[in-house]
Order: structure tokens, then C-alpha cells, then sequence
């Protein structure tokens, strides 16, 4: 469903990315893994067009989507979470899933804001809230519902547990697994090895922007080697 190839980006002249290459399936639940600032932002933002790439290509259900402005690519399917849950502190609960409303994505979950309260029922009692009046967490969980409600195929989440507490966290995963179970397909860029753990699929390991392991995430937890190698402190 996403192949990328090769990316190379720069800040500057600092070369953040070096021939980045992966592939994800639909359905899958992906996790690029690394420390901080061995580029797993970088590589969510070069996808979503918010960083352009300088070589490389991303190809998106097989069309080639690099260099797209981020809304083009947004109308193709693909949904994106940042990491700093930039809500509208001003909006309530609801105004700000309605900024997210977008049609019906082909072969994409349909999501509508009732349904988006089954799946966080926390949003559902303070749908009248205004965004800035809400913890971390739940504003961690309003950013997502407010991509989901654009309808998209793919989503993109950055660091999806970082600052949470740990109940949340619990609560995070298993919203991720409710989506795979959905038909969603996710790529999430983390830290927190035990939540990886919980809901992904395949792995893939960024260390000073290159690829250095790829495989399944049993093969990973498996490989004491390469998690002290790459993801230990």
C-alpha cells in the first residue's frame, strides 16, 4: 500500500535521511523504532509532503506521491498525526472533529463523530469541552479522532504514546488494534518498545537515518543484539 524508496532529506545541510526504504501492507501495523533524532519524524514528514525529500520516491496505492503539497496528498487517503496534538484549543470536542470531516475515502474505513465516541468514549463525555481544557491524553486522542474523520485509508501517527500515562497508554494500544481491526492500515513512529510490542506487526529500526533492521516484531523482541545495538539508552 506504501512503498517508500530511497528517500534522501536534508535540513540544510544536515542530511537527516540517507536511502530510506520500506514497504507497508495493507492492513499491517508498522512501527519505525529509534532514538530521538535518528529521523523517524523526518521520515512521517517527508511521506506526508510536509519535508520534501531530495531523491527518493514514495509511492502511495501505486501512484508516486513525492513532491505533493501534504492536502493533496491527504485527498488521496492518507492521514497524518503529529507528534505535538495540535488541537483547536478554542473549539469543543465536536467543533474540532467537524474541522476533520472529509467524504468517504474509496476502500477506507467511513468514520462518522458517534462513531468516533464508541471507539474513545472519554471524548464522548466532554464532547462539549473546549480543546484547550483537556489533558495530554485526551488531547492525544481528539487528534486522532479528528484525522479519522477525513476518512483516511492510511494513517501516519508520531509517537503516539510519548508523555502519556501509563493507563493511557493501554488505552492508546488498544485503540490501535480496534483500527487495524477496522481495516486501517498504520505506520507509527515510537520509542516505547512494550507498546510497539502490543501493536504492530513488522518493525523497522532507524539509527542515524538509515534502515538497520527490518522483520517481523517476534524476529525483533528475538534479537537481543540489535535492541541493544539500536534501542537501548
Amino acid at each position: 500500500m506504501l512503498e517508500v524508496q530511497g528517500l534522501h532529506t536534508y535540513y540544510g545541510r544536515a542530511h537527516i535521511l540517507a536511502d530510506v526504504g520500506f514497504t507497508v501492507a495493507q492492513g499491517e501495523v508498522v512501527v519505525l523504532l529509534g532514538r530521538n533524532g535518528a529521523g523517524k519524524s523526518t521520515t512521517l514528514r517527508s511521506i506526508m509532503g510536509l519535508v520534501r525529500p531530495a531523491r527518493g520516491r514514495v509511492l502511495f496505492r501505486g501512484a508516486d506521491i513525492t513532491g505533493r503539497q501534504p492536502f493533496e496528498i491527504a485527498r488521496l487517503g492518507l492521514g497524518y498525526v503529529p507528534e505535538d496534538r495540535r488541537v483547536f484549543v478554542e473549539l469543543t470536542v465536536e467543533e474540532n472533529l467537524e474541522v476533520g470531516r472529509r467524504p468517504a475515502t474509496a476502500g477506507a474505513p467511513v468514520w462518522t463523530s458517534e462513531k468516533l465516541f464508541t471507539l474513545f468514549p472519554n471524548l464522548a463525555r466532554m464532547r462539549g469541552r473546549a480543546g484547550g481544557q483537556m489533558s495530554g491524553g485526551e488531547q492525544q486522542m481528539l487528534t486522532i479522532a479528528r484525522t479519522l474523520m477525513g476518512n483516511p485509508a492510511f494513517l501516519l501517527l508520531d509517537e503516539p504514546s510519548e508523555g502519556l500515562a501509563p493507563v493511557i497508554v493501554e488505552q492508546m494500544a488498544k485503540t490501535i488494534l480496534d483500527l487495524k481491526r477496522e481495516g486501517l492500515t498504520v505506520l507509527l513512529s515510537e520509542q516505547n518498545l512494550h507498546f510497539a510490542r502490543a501493536v504492530a506487526d513488522r518493525a523497522l529500526i532507524i539509527e542515524k537515518g538509515r534502515i538497520r533492521f527490518a522483520g517481523t516484531m517476534a524476529g525483533l523482541m528475538g534479537n537481543e543484539a540489535v535492541r541493544g545495538q539500536y534501542l537501548s539508552l
